[in-house]
C-alpha cells in the first residue's frame, strides 16, 4: 500500500513542478522606455514615462498603467501595460497630424481608443497597436528616470512642441468605454 502512495505522490508531484517552473515572476518597475514612430514623416523619439503618467505623440496619447521585468537571471522579458487613444479635432485635421501650436491645454475633439493592452519588448507584433499613421513599442523597464544615452537626448531635442511627458491634468479625457456587443445585436440561437 505504501508504494501506491509513493506512486500517487510522485505523479502528484510532476504534475505540479513544471506548471511551477514555467511560472514566470515579473518585477514591477516604475519608468518605461518607449518608442514611437510616425510612419509618414519618418520621425522617431525615444521617450521615458513614469507608470501611470500620460505622454503625447502626434495626436496620439499613451497612458502607461504598469510596467514589469523579468528578473536576470530568467530570459530578458519587459512588458508594459498601455492604454492609448488619439483626439481628432476639426483643427488638426485640417493642419495635419502636427499641429503647430505647443498649447498645454486639453485638446477639443473627438477622442477614440487605438489600443489597450499589453506591449512586449521582445515580441512586438505579438501583441501591436494597429494605426495608419503611428506606431508605439516598448523597449524596457527602468528602474528611474534619466538612463538615457546621447542619442536619445539628441532625439528628445527633436520633439515637436507639446510632445513627451504631459502634465495629467492636461491629457484630453480618455474615450468612454463601449461594449463589444450591443444588446439590440444579440439574438437568440434559434434564429
Amino acid at each position: 500500500m505504501s508504494f501506491a502512495r509513493f506512486l500517487t505522490a510522485a505523479l502528484f508531484l510532476s504534475l505540479m513542478v513544471p506548471g511551477a517552473l514555467c511560472a514566470r515572476e515579473m518585477e514591477s518597475f516604475p519608468v518605461v522606455k518607449l518608442q514611437s514612430l510616425d510612419k509618414i514623416t519618418a520621425r522617431t523619439m525615444t521617450f521615458e514615462a513614469n507608470v501611470g503618467n500620460t505622454v503625447k505623440f502626434g495626436s496620439l496619447y499613451i497612458k502607461i498603467q504598469a510596467c514589469s521585468k523579468a528578473p536576470p537571471v530568467e530570459q530578458p522579458e519587459s512588458a508594459a501595460f498601455l492604454q492609448i487613444w488619439e483626439v481628432k479635432s476639426k483643427d488638426s485635421e485640417a493642419a495635419g497630424p502636427h499641429p503647430s501650436s505647443a498649447r498645454e491645454e486639453k485638446p477639443k475633439g473627438e477622442a477614440q481608443w487605438i489600443f489597450s493592452g499589453w506591449m512586449f519588448a521582445s515580441s512586438p507584433a505579438l501583441s501591436h497597436m494597429d494605426h495608419p499613421v503611428y506606431d508605439v513599442w516598448v523597449l524596457d523597464c527602468l528602474s528611474a528616470k534619466g538612463q538615457k544615452k546621447a542619442e536619445e537626448k539628441k532625439q528628445e531635442d527633436a520633439a515637436e512642441p507639446g510632445e513627451g511627458e504631459i502634465e495629467s491634468t492636461a491629457a484630453p479625457a480618455e474615450p468612454a468605454i463601449e461594449p463589444a456587443i450591443k444588446s439590440e445585436e444579440l439574438s437568440p440561437l434559434g434564429d
